[in-house]
């Protein structure tokens, strides 16, 4: 895949759980327009895959080891980000965890704790760590989910959390601005490993495609593309934002 006009050129990007997936899929599409791209995950042997897989499409990368919900791990990742390329344009918060399907009047508290310490806490964190080394015209994107607008069985929890995020989103903006841009972007149901319970299903499958108005799953290349536009300065009058990325599925009015 070949993008023109390099929209990112000169930019710094860190992206959150990026080795695979959505987080890869956005990592890969702002080094195409020119960032310089920082991915992290849990494991080392992951990163040194996935660095290796975006050097092959000359895209400039560093990656390291970062659990996002550990303090140590968050500021290292921040740290070395800015020995290597002196500060941070971009910042995507796309780690997630969703370690229950239980009902949340039955989920356990360890499930909760996780839930919040990965899908709000910790997004609240790397913004934390960051803050300090964003340049002007910085921009901060979120990865929400339609599950944000409309908790749904199995998503239940997992979705508050979500919607957590948006309005973390808005508050963020409003502290941020106008020095840097804050928004969102809210996918739907995109076919990755995060998913692969519901893609064995098809009956499943089908109804989620029903309830789109283009009848199809999204793409890794819908959300990647949505995050590029938010970076850049083609949304430079856009913060405090969710963009719903779910090919009309129901989100709100």
């Amino acid at each position: 895949m070949a993008i023109s006009g390099g929209r990112l050129k000169g930019k710094v990007a860190v992206v959150t759980a990026s080795t695979q997936g959505i987080g890869f899929g956005i990592a890969e599409r702002l080094g195409l327009e020119g960032a310089s791209i920082v991915i992290s995950s849990r494991k080392q042997k992951n990163v040194d895959e996935a660095v290796e897989k975006l050097k092959s499409k000359g895209i400039e990368v560093f990656g390291m080891a970062c659990h996002v919900s550990s303090a140590e791990q968050r500021e290292n990742l921040i740290k070395s980000t800015v020995q290597k390329y002196g500060q941070i344009d971009i910042l995507v918060s796309n780690a997630a965890a969703n370690p229950s399907v239980d009902p949340i009047v039955t989920m356990s508290e360890k499930a909760l704790d996780k839930l919040w310490e990965v899908n709000v806490k910790a997004s609240v964190q790397i913004v934390q760590a960051a803050e300090p080394h964003l340049s002007e015209d910085s921009s901060i994107i979120f990865i929400s989910s339609i599950a944000g607008y409309n908790p749904t069985t199995n998503l239940a929890m997992y979705g508050v959390t979500k919607t957590a995020l948006l309005g973390l989103t808005k508050a963020l903006a409003a502290e941020l601005g106008p020095k840097t841009r804050v928004n969102a972007i809210a996918p739907g149901f995109v076919p990755t490993h995060f998913a692969d319970a519901i893609m064995s299903n098809p009956v499943l499958v089908e109804h989620i495609k029903d309830q789109t108005f283009l009848k199809r799953l999204g793409t890794v290349g819908d959300m990647a593309g949505t995050v590029a536009f938010l970076a850049s300065s083609d949304a430079s009058y856009i913060t405090g934002e969710t963009i719903v990325v779910a090919g009309g599925q129901q989100s709100r009015l």
